[in-house]
């Protein structure tokens, strides 16, 4: 079931992924090269605690999940996609990087996540960076009273596959509220004026996911959690949590600087 928030819920909402974005920014700000994952997992976790906010990642175990995770950022890096839990490695010139950050504040929740590259960038990874960015601005751009979700998954997928990327299938979006998943699902591609019609109060967290090798296989590594492209081409994620209304998408996560 869909619930529509109060526009005094999205108010609040706003407050969560505020604390979300100023952890996005933290952890991109430290990451340089020899910095390794969990050190950017504990800078998450003081602005976390500086807000007064809990992680919904922390502990969290869906039901493909073989343990609870440990972390309150995904980090993944290079040919992980998403969910790559945060460890010793240390980042090395050249590696892309996508972090995912979560915040629950007075009850709600906030989700989004960037890709960026430690160090000196390739060309095609800051392609590879820009064109999720893009896909993810397509989206947005999308997310109007009146429209479907068909249209938000058609202009993501219509972005990713005229750069010549993959699409992980099965991965997408989500409704986000009171709890970090909810419903309805938002897929990576579509048909447009298809699915649930999109009403004032719907939140949604809007997030492609791009693989760089242009085929769209995975895999789940050893650990449960993270997914690795089959082709061990590098891949890029970003994702903001974002407000239907009356007056066009209102972004919930937004950073400053973008």
């Amino acid at each position: 079931m869909v619930e529509l928030k109060t526009d005094t819920s999205i108010d609040a909402m706003y407050e969560a992924g505020q604390v979300v974005g100023r952890a996005l920014t933290a952890v991109r700000q430290a990451a340089d090269v020899g910095v390794s994952l969990l050190e950017l997992d504990a800078v998450a976790r003081e602005v976390l605690r500086a807000a007064g906010a809990r992680s919904p990642f922390l502990g969290y175990r869906p039901s493909f999940a073989p343990t609870p995770f440990p972390a309150v950022i995904c980090a993944s890096v290079n040919d992980a996609i998403v969910h790559g839990i945060p460890d010793g490695y240390r980042l090395r010139d050249g590696d892309l990087v996508s972090i995912d950050c979560g915040a629950q504040l007075d009850g709600w929740a906030g989700d989004s996540a960037i890709s960026f590259v430690a160090g000196t960038p390739r060309a095609a990874d800051v392609r590879l960076v820009e064109t999720a960015e893009r896909a993810l601005a397509a989206g947005i751009e999308a997310a109007v009273a009146g429209n479907r979700i068909g249209d938000i998954a058609h202009a993501i997928g219509s972005v990713c596959r005229a750069a010549g990327y993959g699409i992980p299938d099965g991965f997408g979006g989500h409704g986000i509220g009171r709890r970090m998943h909810e419903d309805p699902p938002v897929p990576n591609e579509g048909r447009p004026g298809r699915g649930l019609r999109l009403r004032h109060g719907m939140v949604l967290a809007i997030e492609p996911m791009v693989i760089g090798g242009g085929g769209d296989g995975y895999h789940a590594a050893p650990d449960g959690w993270t997914l690795r492209t089959d082709d061990g081409s590098r891949a890029a994620h970003a994702e903001h949590t974002v407000a239907i209304t009356e007056d066009g998408p209102r972004v919930l996560t937004a950073r400053e600087g973008g």
